[in-house]
């Protein structure tokens, strides 16, 4: 089996979030869906065998270039498609490789079947991170198309306004994590941010930006922590706590998007961390039955 975890740039329709969800499970398990209005983004998490698995990410996708208008979209979150971004991740036991030429065909479907324009990322684009794609957002990203600085590696050489492109990429597990900040001032979260990214000299393998919600009302600091190994995430989120009171902020709650593996949990218990927003009832194996 396999996972995917594609993101779309819809968070406050549930309607239309429910009928993309029913499309990316017509052939795969949906084991979690997480939405956020101020984002307006959903994160949905998948998992089958690879056939499977790749009918259900072209039919999700699919779903979201018909319900989802870019021209129309806001949100905190940097996108630059309906159907923004399509990881997928070998589960327990499964190889890179596998993922790697599932995320191969998926792109190539999408490309051949749907004609959006489709960039790679992660290792099978030249280690490309999604950001590398989204600078200065879907308009910048066009430009960079019509100049041929940027061309996609399947599907239409240009990107509407409306549904914008796809990026699919292979990569190992990683973690999705906010911490909120007891502040008003979105400074303190991008400071935050600053300093625990791996970019700006920070953690290794952790991506950190400072968010101000405007709709909750919430300072959050924003963060994918790749590598679990060197950076656990209750490492992470001990780190973000200190920089936090170093500037006279105290750390008021954190959200997981998604799941995590098993032994994020088992870490986290082993150094007597509390990671606020995660429980068992959030363990990808407990999702999966394993």
């Amino acid at each position: 089996m396999l996972e995917a975890v594609p993101n779309v740039s819809e968070g406050r329709n549930d309607a239309a979030v429910g009928a993309i969800g029913d499309a990316f499970a017509s052939a795969a398990r949906l084991l979690d869906v997480h939405s956020d209005p101020d984002h307006n983004r959903s994160v949905f998490t998948l998992a089958a065998e690879r056939e499977a698995l790749e009918t259900s990410l072209l039919a999700g996708i699919a779903r979201a270039r018909e319900l989802i208008d870019l021209r129309l979209h806001e949100g905190v979150h940097p996108r630059v498609g309906a159907a923004d971004v399509v990881p997928l991740v070998p589960l327990a036991g499964g190889s890179m490789v596998e993922a790697e030429s599932a995320a191969l065909a998926v792109a190539e479907a999408v490309g051949r079947d749907l004609g959006l324009p489709v960039f790679l990322y992660g290792e099978i684009g030249r280690g490309r991170r999604p950001a590398f794609f989204r600078r200065g957002g879907l308009p910048e990203l066009r430009r960079r198309m019509a100049s041929h600085e940027l061309v996609p590696e399947f599907g239409s050489l240009d990107a509407d306004l409306r549904s914008g492109v796809v990026l699919v990429g292979a990569r190992p597990p990683l973690v999705a994590y906010n911490v909120e900040l007891a502040t008003d001032d979105p400074g303190v979260a991008r400071d935050v941010a600053a300093a625990i990214r791996e970019s700006s000299g920070g953690l290794p393998g952790v991506q950190a930006i400072g968010l101000s919600l405007p709709r909750s009302r919430r300072i959050q600091v924003s963060m994918n922590v790749l590598d679990l190994e060197r950076s656990p995430l209750h490492e992470v989120v001990r780190r973000v706590e200190v920089e936090a009171r170093a500037r006279g902020v105290e750390a008021a709650g954190g959200e997981l998007v998604g799941l995590v593996p098993q032994r994020v949990l088992d870490a986290a218990a082993s150094a007597g961390v509390r990671l606020p927003g995660v429980d068992e009832a959030h363990v990808l194996e407990r999702r999966l039955g394993l």
